[in-house]
């Protein structure tokens, strides 16, 4: 008996160790805020939409990239769990970090707006940064808000 509690509280020590360190660990913002437009497809646990080349493409609004790109960031600050870790409209490329509800896992997501024919699209790259699949919480994520962008 005395050993099974053992094992338990030292299993209880590493989880509760694991989420300090996932929740608190240093995030370099020039590692995340990478250009999404030329950026390496992620692999598993990313999602990269952007007008060629990616994982889908974002669409066109009939808007200039400036105005598209604060849209979208107004969208994304009122998410959940969502801060801006480097960037800005100013700047023309904005990461964020969202974190899971219950474990905070970091995911880092980096856009900017695009001239494209016909008005203006978005390059966006989401990846995780710990484990190797997100079970598509950066697709719907970054999907999601997509597709909340007004037209006008």
């Amino acid at each position: 008996m005395k050993t099974v509690l053992i094992v338990l509280a030292v299993g209880l020590a590493a989880a509760l160790l694991l989420a300090l360190y996932v929740r608190h660990a240093p995030t370099d913002a020039a590692r995340w805020h990478v250009d999404p437009k030329t950026a390496e497809r992620p692999g598993k646990g990313g999602w990269l939409v952007r007008p060629e080349g990616g994982d889908a493409t974002a669409g066109v609004w009939d808007l200039p990239p400036a105005e598209v790109l604060a849209r979208f960031d107004a969208l994304v600050r009122a998410h959940p769990r969502t801060e801006v870790l480097a960037g800005s409209v100013a700047e023309g490329r904005i990461t964020y970090v969202s974190r899971s509800d219950f474990w905070q896992f970091p995911d880092y997501t980096t856009v900017e707006a695009v001239a494209v024919p016909g008005g203006s699209s978005l390059a966006v790259l989401g990846r995780l940064r710990f484990g190797q699949s997100d079970l598509g919480v950066n697709r719907a994520r970054i999907q999601g808000w997509i597709d909340r962008i007004p037209d006008t």
